[in-house]
């Protein structure tokens, strides 16, 4: 099993620390304006800081390799993404540039859900640096990862499916 950082990306970094900044100063002028106190009082004042809390689980902080899977480690768990059936690894810098988000996270602590654009169709991703991206395609679905070093992931993943 081998290890690759998924390093932080200017635009995940400044969209992650203004979302944050502004969570808090909503919810600290909400919480300085409402009289009383409570958890029913309290809860829609820190319903904005909460939400960056929430997302903050769902960072991506690396991709760890094995024989049959890459493991996307979150901050408590990891997701597991079969290799099975794998048909091209590419390295594709800026493999994001014109995607709609369709569901998921479009830049708080992590671009990661369901994706899509004319280049790649629907995809999924797990990125924290847009600008170093990698393709894996399958004969069913398209993902996208950021490892540190996108070269050196898609040679071992390609080593890896030949095994297989």
């Amino acid at each position: 099993m081998s290890r690759h950082d998924a390093p932080w990306g200017r635009s995940l970094i400044l969209v992650s620390v203004l979302a944050t900044l502004v969570s808090a100063l909503v919810s600290a002028v909400s919480l300085r304006a409402m009289p009383g106190s409570g958890i029913g009082v309290w809860l829609p004042g820190l319903l904005p800081v909460l939400v960056v809390l929430l997302a903050a689980l769902w960072t991506v902080r690396g991709y760890l390799l094995t024989d049959d899977a890459v493991l996307v480690q979150r901050l408590l768990w990891r997701t597991r993404l079969p290799l099975r059936g794998l048909l091209a690894a590419e390295v594709a810098p800026d493999a994001m540039r014109g995607s709609i988000r369709t569901l998921g996270n479009g830049g708080l602590f992590s671009f990661s859900g369901r994706f899509r654009n004319r280049a790649l169709g629907s995809y999924r991703a797990w990125v924290t640096d847009t600008r170093r991206t990698v393709v894996l395609r399958f004969p069913e679905r398209t993902l996208v990862l950021s490892p540190a070093r996108p070269a050196d992931f898609v040679r071992e993943v390609s080593r890896h499916a030949v095994k297989r």
